[in-house]
């Protein structure tokens, strides 16, 4: 018998684990949550290639923009610059704040059951 997504839901209030069984599917989740080859599988979206990716990306054109426009006195190139160069600096500065923040521990996170 399959159960769907609105089914568990419906019978997640009215399950209740006792601890031992709340401390086993802790460890499994722990387990889960370090196994990077399970995490790609699953599809989950890794959110920290992206943002280093936009920066260098975006500083890389905004200099070949910055110097194209230079040597060639093209006003369109220099307004382009004008245009990249603070979006370069707004995602650096993201980047930076990011890299700050400090991380939480794989065993850190709790369920909302407990």
């Amino acid at each position: 018998m399959a159960v769907d997504d609105w089914e568990m839901r419906e019978m997640h209030d009215k399950v209740r684990l006792s601890r031992s069984e709340r401390l086993a599917l802790l460890r499994i989740e722990a387990v889960l949550r370090q196994d990077r080859r399970f995490t790609r599988r699953m599809g989950t979206p890794r959110r920290e290639f992206w943002l280093p990716a936009a920066v260098l990306l975006l500083g890389a054109a905004s200099v070949f923009v910055a110097v194209m426009g230079i040597r060639t006195y093209d006003p369109a190139l220099l307004w382009c610059f004008a245009l990249l160069w603070p979006l370069t600096l707004f995602q650096a500065f993201r980047l930076r704040c990011r890299s700050a923040r400090p991380r939480p521990r794989p065993d850190a996170g709790t369920t909302h059951w407990l």
